[in-house]
């Protein structure tokens, strides 16, 4: 699907956070910004999808409220099919100086069948995500890299298997080259579904009475996904211990909460 350039900017425009209402102009610039880019596992989610939940949705659970959470991920995009939309642009006509890029793809760059989606690892896929590194650094924003969350998949012995072919292969080997930092989601969550195991799974990804969903998440899943990124957001130094907070507590599900769908 694509979008005039109108509706790309409101879309960009309403992912922006709101500064608090106390602070000055001035005060509100020195507010950080963490960028989403990604696909539905990580995207904001509305009324009409609950219970699914996008990992973005709980990532500001874990960070402190001066580091602005803007989610700019959206279903079915791919690496390629972001930047096509304007989706980028839209980012890099916001993002300042100090802020944060944090791009998650592939679910959608795998698809062979859709040209508009599909990426090679090896060639386009890394090539897409320079635009993502290049873009972030000449605004004088730090770019991080996040390998693609695991669906959840287990073999006939329950072990967990991955999914996503060489696609976080390519990213680990692009984020060396680029000196990026690199946040191993792919790696973390297939371990997190393993300890689980086929049953508990079940409970943090969007099954319900009419659904049987492996690829997108539920309120547990996205707060357990979100809490992945923050620790390694801490661990690789991205961000610093006073940055983050809640990393090892309870977050109720009923944080979570699913705004009425955008008007049209």
């Amino acid at each position: 699907m694509s979008l005039t350039r109108r509706q790309v900017t409101v879309a960009a425009m309403a992912a922006v956070p709101v500064a608090f209402s106390a602070t000055s102009t001035a005060q509100a610039r020195e507010q950080r910004t963490l960028y989403i880019a990604g696909d539905s596992t990580a995207a904001q989610k509305y009324s009409d999808a609950a219970p699914e939940t996008g990992w973005g949705m709980a990532l500001p659970f874990f960070l402190r409220q001066d580091l602005a959470v803007a989610n700019h991920a959206v279903n079915g995009r791919s690496s390629k099919s972001f930047v096509d939309e304007g989706r980028l642009d839209a980012i890099l006509g916001l993002i300042r100086p100090g802020d944060f890029l944090l791009v998650q793809f592939a679910h959608n760059d795998e698809k062979t069948a859709d040209p508009t989606r599909y990426t090679e690892p090896w060639t386009t896929y890394q090539d897409y995500l320079r635009r993502y590194l290049d873009g972030a650094r000449a605004k004088g924003a730090r770019p991080v890299l996040a390998t693609p969350v695991e669906r959840r998949k287990f073999d006939a012995n329950g072990n967990a298997v991955p999914t996503h072919g060489e696609y976080p292969a390519a990213m680990r080997a692009l984020a060396q080259e680029e000196g990026v930092a690199l946040l191993d989601i792919q790696a973390l969550s297939l371990a997190l579904w393993q300890r689980l195991g086929v049953e508990e799974t079940k409970k943090y990804f969007n099954w319900t009475d009419t659904e049987q969903d492996n690829t997108h998440f539920n309120p547990p899943g996205a707060i357990a996904v979100a809490r992945l990124v923050a620790r390694e957001l801490l661990r690789h130094r991205v961000l610093a211990p006073r940055d983050v907070r809640r990393l090892d507590a309870e977050i109720p599900e009923s944080w979570i909460t699913w705004p009425p769908p955008a008007a049209a």
